[in-house]
């Protein structure tokens, strides 16, 4: 189980298999929003699928090739974010982030990766950290810039995105750059 305080208000922390009808809510609640930007998001339909999903993240962590932690404002998931494509030897990963409507442009997103990187540098000994995402994302792209990602190629046409073939932003951040 991992936990991590960001503020008075934010924490982050391992899924539980209580918090299925939560996410699954919290994904429900914010479909639209989160549609253009996550495929995952067609295939949560039911509270099932998140309970699914919560199962294989805590396997994941336990074999050391993923970690899914809940964004928790004052005890209720607004969105979640986690490190994937974990590669032990290049002690490198992917993190990915979303949040619900209500509660996107309020810094929670980039407070809570603040802390979320400066755990996967410190305790997990990660020393590349990569955010992928679609150029269109201007809030993905800001999110990037603000921590200091650096923006190392696009990637075109590598992924399928509501049955059509999208570009690939790829931004990575390295263990000596991190200042925060």
């Amino acid at each position: 189980m991992v936990s991590i305080i960001v503020d008075d208000h934010i924490l982050l922390r391992s899924y539980e298999e209580k918090d299925a009808a939560e996410l699954f809510e919290a994904i429900s609640s914010s479909r639209q929003h989160l549609h253009p930007w996550l495929e995952w998001v067609d295939n949560t339909t039911r509270p099932e699928h998140s309970l699914q999903f919560i199962k294989h993240s805590l396997h994941q962590l336990n074999e050391q090739e993923a970690l899914a932690l809940g964004i928790f404002y004052d005890g209720k998931i607004i969105g979640g974010l986690g490190m994937h494509k974990w590669d032990l030897i290049t002690k490198r990963a992917q993190v990915g982030y979303w949040i619900s409507r209500e509660y996107e442009g309020k810094g929670i997103i980039n407070n809570s990766l603040q802390k979320f990187i400066s755990f996967l540098f410190e305790k997990i000994g990660l020393n590349k950290i990569e955010i992928h995402f679609d150029p269109k994302n201007k809030r993905s792209a800001n999110v990037a810039e603000r921590l200091g990602f650096k923006v190392e190629g696009i990637i075109r046409q590598s992924v399928i995105r509501n049955g059509m073939p999208e570009d690939v932003v790829v931004t990575g951040l390295l263990k000596a750059e991190w200042k925060h």
